[in-house]
């Protein structure tokens, strides 16, 4: 297959799933290495690019999806008016943000940490795409826990959750706020 054709196949797939798509499935697919996958993604994104396309390849963790470009938001959530584009809450990011360095967690771990019930903010992230299950934790009465998603990588403008801002540590944290200037 030549290349041209392989990027062509691989803009099909992306298109095609609407979803997130490891890329160690792409490389299985269009039968390449790691290394040639990323030049092939980096070929669309030119051609995108020089053609003016509203689209765009987006890397999330290992994985790959067909997007549009950060331009086009505000056209794109006029034309949709979902309630899923709402803001966020005080409350929904602190949950977020319980979750998304924490993962996977029960609810009962993030009321603990924020100390006030926060089922319903879960369960409307759920709702939003934010967050989604992450199985059953191996405990009295198998508690259903919690991460965050692709769309929530998407939303932050973040590759992976290495991206996250790093947390102060305590230490840290507790020197700055007792030092006494001379």
């Amino acid at each position: 297959m030549k290349i041209d054709e392989k990027i062509s196949v691989l803009e099909a797939i992306l298109f095609s799933s609407g979803e997130p798509i490891e890329s160690s499935k792409l490389e299985e697919v269009i039968e390449v290495d790691k290394s040639t996958l990323n030049k092939l993604i980096e070929l669309l994104n030119d051609r995108y690019k020089n053609c003016s396309s509203a689209l765009c390849v987006y890397l999330l963790n290992d994985s790959y999806q067909l997007g549009t470009r950060e331009y086009y938001a505000p056209y794109i959530k006029k034309a949709m008016e979902t309630k899923n584009n709402s803001k966020l809450s005080q409350a929904a990011l602190e949950v977020l943000t319980i979750i998304a360095y924490n993962q996977p967690v029960t609810k009962g771990f993030v009321e603990h940490v924020r100390g006030v019930d926060s089922s319903s903010v879960v369960n409307s992230l759920v709702e939003k795409g934010l967050l989604e299950e992450a199985g059953r934790i191996d405990v009295p009465g198998r508690p259903i826990s919690f991460k965050t998603t692709a769309n929530f990588l998407r939303c932050f403008k973040l590759k992976s959750l290495d991206d996250l801002p790093k947390l102060p540590n305590q230490e840290t944290m507790v020197n700055e706020q007792f030092t006494i200037d001379d």
